[in-house]
């Protein structure tokens, strides 16, 4: 007798495993995730990303990027292990201006357009807000970083 209510119980317990299981698994979250290291600096592209599945509780309340098309085409900030899933302030956009780099940098009020030359003081994606040395006069002045690599002054 004690013997049929050892069985029964073991049963009931593989069963609630089973169950609990099955249930983990409907749960598991499938992220992008780097299929080789990816460097600071680095787009990434459709080839350095794979797939891998997470159980909710190993991901915490971190907020990691979710779909493959938010991750392509983006820049890595920090460098990206292979298999780990991937925070969203890890990555950004491309940056259209390098810091250092010489930029045309474009005044325009009132109809009147001037065009002078700079010097980015910072690395900027477009619509960031740069700083830039004008190499004229070696004024600092800044400005929003255009998809074309130009600088629009936003203080005219």
């Amino acid at each position: 007798m004690l013997n049929r209510f050892g069985l029964i119980a073991r049963g009931l317990a593989a069963l609630l495993v089973l169950s609990f299981a099955g249930a983990a698994a409907a749960e598991e979250r499938r992220l992008p995730v780097p299929a080789v290291t990816i460097r600071p600096g680095e787009v990434i592209k459709d080839e350095m990303v794979t797939e891998r599945a997470f159980a909710p509780n190993l991901l915490g309340v971190a907020l990691f990027i979710e779909t493959r098309p938010t991750l392509v085409g983006r820049m890595a900030r920090r460098t990206l292990l292979p298999g780990q899933p991937i925070p969203t302030n890890a990555v950004e956009d491309p940056w259209a201006v390098a810091r250092g780099a010489i930029v045309k940098v474009i005044v325009e009020d009132s109809g009147l357009s001037i065009v002078t030359y700079g010097s980015a003081l910072q690395s900027g994606a477009a619509g960031a807000l740069i700083p830039v040395r004008n190499t004229d006069t070696g004024v600092i002045i800044r400005g929003i970083v255009q998809p074309d690599g130009t600088i629009k002054v936003v203080d005219g």
